[in-house]
């Protein structure tokens, strides 16, 4: 099992990839506000690991163990943005919620927030009690 910092590594990687075609070591660590020293070391790692392969001085690409694990946690941190998202917590806390919450939930939670969300996505009724209930906060 990866640890959640190989985890965020994996998933900053994936959405290089997916937006600029590629990751550099300097826009991993950029990404995720670390060391370049650091990210080598992780992306090191998850070479020997099996999730990518690194050349030095020549950039790195995604196994496809790597590519299923990183789209699968790019799906996961959505999904929790998206589940907070409908639930009324304020847009500036999102992000920052998710980070803390997504290493710490179990596949299988994840598996039934997805299934909560599309429960809610059918049910306005939930959605306007759920709105009544945050008003009822303040």
């Amino acid at each position: 099992m990866p640890t959640p910092s190989m985890e965020d590594h994996i998933e900053q990687i994936y959405l290089l990839i997916e937006q600029k075609g590629y990751a550099r070591v300097s826009d991993i660590a950029e990404a995720l506000a670390v060391l370049p020293s650091s990210v080598t070391k992780m992306v090191q790692k998850l070479d020997k690991d099996g999730y990518l392969i690194y050349e030095k001085y020549r950039g790195l690409t995604l196994t496809a163990k790597g590519q299923k694990l990183g789209k699968r946690l790019v799906q996961r941190h959505e999904l929790l943005e998206q589940f907070l998202r409908l639930i009324g917590v304020e847009e500036h806390l999102i992000y920052n919620d998710v980070e803390g919450i997504e290493h710490h939930l179990s596949w299988d939670s994840i598996n039934r927030i997805a299934d909560l969300v599309q429960v809610m996505e059918e049910s306005p009724d939930i959605l306007q009690k759920l709105e009544q209930l945050k008003s009822n906060h303040l």
